[in-house]
């Protein structure tokens, strides 16, 4: 390996490209999976939450409601309370203790699933408060109760106020996959290790991961800003309230 810098770069860079796309491959699986999966959590967490502000007139569902309130509001506070570091370690040697040996890499997805469920629940409770509580009278005014009112109004126009912070988590989950290596997980902060064992260049090998990374997070913010320009550019999608409650009452009405 040269000993000065730029030729050790390009070295690096033409002898490891392949240890260094395996990295970038499973970064970019686990902050992909890890954001979709933490969205489908995040949401069931956010609907357990407003529907504990409704008031159903049974008593049984509402103390299963106020449970599960309660319980949305720990997992929350646990996982935005913790750093992610020590939420893989508890949770990858956990398991490790109680049910013997699994993946790494199922472990980095579970763990950045989680985190990301807790924020995500957030933002899209905050988003759900953002719509005119208009249309939610409309509805029950229709006639519809609020587990539809919530699934036929609510939820599409929220979850397109949400889309840049749903954006914003997909970034932070490419950088802190970087936290995994503590487990062992082989994405591109674990990978460059390697390589550094290999000729004991640090400098160069984490100058080379760190160019990686912010072409990562400038690609995804470029394809993120692309998608919501697209949405706003589509208003029909998301028609005024009251076109919005007519024409779903109508096709909840057809159904």
């Amino acid at each position: 390996m040269p000993t000065s810098f730029f030729p050790g770069v390009f070295y690096v860079l033409t002898h490891h490209w392949a240890i260094l796309l395996s990295g970038v491959l499973t970064t970019l699986l686990i902050s992909l999976l890890g954001t979709l999966f933490g969205f489908l959590i995040g949401l069931l967490l956010a609907a357990i939450r407003v529907s504990a502000a409704n008031k159903p007139q049974n008593k049984n569902p509402r103390f299963l409601v106020k449970m599960g309130d309660v319980m949305a509001r720990i997992y929350i506070q646990v996982f935005r309370g913790t750093p992610m570091i020590v939420q893989a370690t508890v949770i990858y040697y956990g398991v490790l203790a109680l049910f013997g040996y699994w993946s790494a890499l199922v472990a980095g997805i579970v763990v950045v699933s989680l985190n990301t469920a807790a924020y995500m629940a957030e933002i899209i409770r905050g988003a759900i408060g953002s719509i005119d509580k208009g249309q939610t009278e409309a509805g029950l005014a229709l006639g519809m109760n609020f587990c539809q009112i919530l699934r036929h109004i609510i939820l599409p126009q929220a979850l397109r106020h949400a889309i840049p912070a749903f954006g914003n988590e997909l970034i932070v989950n490419i950088k802190d996959t970087a936290v995994l290596s503590v487990i062992a997980v082989s994405d591109l902060f674990y990978s460059s290790k390697f390589i550094i064992t290999n000729n004991f260049r640090p400098f160069e090998v984490y100058f080379i991961v760190s160019l990686v990374y912010l072409s990562l997070t400038l690609i995804s913010s470029s394809i993120l800003k692309r998608i919501e320009h697209g949405l706003h550019l589509k208003p029909a999608v998301f028609p005024p309230m009251s076109q919005t409650v007519n024409e779903v009452m109508g096709a909840y009405q057809d159904e």
